[in-house]
């Protein structure tokens, strides 16, 4: 973790100097569903892994509904405090993203950052209903944007909106680290644990980064520049940019997202 937020504040730093320019296939769910069944399985076992709902549409949204219903049928857990401090990790990094995404929309006025804030709110409830049934303190509770408890998150917002106020480029260069970075985040806090509920949140949340990522860079692309990847692997981006848009449900109705 600390390897990225240094590689993060590095990149921030020089982003526009690095080239004109979620973590595998569109079959990282399954695959991380059925390991975490395996991993722990004993009270909470394969059927519920086989139900777990892939609630996202093709903006990343994450229908939050389906989600909490998941999350209700798995019996909670004793948390380790690895795990505890993953949730407070990832749900103020999703603040970040939103957080950042609102401040460059308006700077830049383009939709796509005011469309991706949208979405990432409902990442940030994601993480949140996970909160609640656990009975962990929410450290992103009524903070305005651009504010957060952990400060190295809080200096790397900073860092990043700095960065990106300083072109549409520069901004959605910005966007595309962001995304990045939530996928690689999120695949570690998933080897981390074992209970299908955080497994369920963490997989739906990766699988709308990954369609973050590949709206910027198509959006990069229309401005004529070809995004080079900072953190995953070029093994890894390609597999993400070269798959379309990942859609499990809609995001926003009903069902349960199979």
């Amino acid at each position: 973790m600390k390897r990225i937020l240094s590689l993060l504040l590095i990149g921030a730093l020089f982003l526009s100097v690095l080239g004109a320019g979620c973590i595998g296939t569109t079959t990282t769910t399954n695959t991380g569903t059925t390991t975490g069944a395996q991993g722990a399985g004993a009270t909470q076992g394969k059927s519920n892994a086989d139900q777990m709902p892939l609630a996202v549409n093709q903006n990343g949204t994450i229908n939050t509904a389906d989600l909490k219903s998941y999350i209700d049928s798995i019996p909670a857990g004793q948390l380790t405090q690895e795990e505890i401090d993953g949730l407070l990790y990832m749900v103020e990094e999703e603040k970040l993203a939103h957080d950042v995404y609102i401040k460059l929309y308006e700077k830049w006025g383009l939709q796509i950052f005011k469309n991706i804030a949208d979405s990432e709110t409902t990442h940030v409830n994601a993480v949140r209903l996970l909160l609640e049934k656990y009975n962990i303190t929410d450290p992103t509770k009524d903070e305005p944007v651009g504010v957060f408890t952990n400060p190295d998150i809080q200096a790397l917002y900073n860092q990043l909106v700095e960065q990106g106020s300083k072109s549409v480029i520069d901004a959605l260069k910005v966007g595309a680290l962001i995304e990045e970075t939530d996928i690689i985040d999120l695949q570690e806090r998933i080897d981390q644990t074992d209970k299908l509920d955080i497994i369920a949140v963490y997989e739906n949340l990766m699988m709308g980064s990954r369609n973050h990522l590949r709206a910027f860079v198509k959006t990069l692309s229309n401005y004529g520049v070809t995004y080079e990847p900072q953190l995953l692997s070029m093994e890894e981006y390609e597999a993400i940019i070269n798959s379309p848009m990942e859609t499990g449900g809609n995001g926003q109705g009903h069902g349960n997202g199979r």
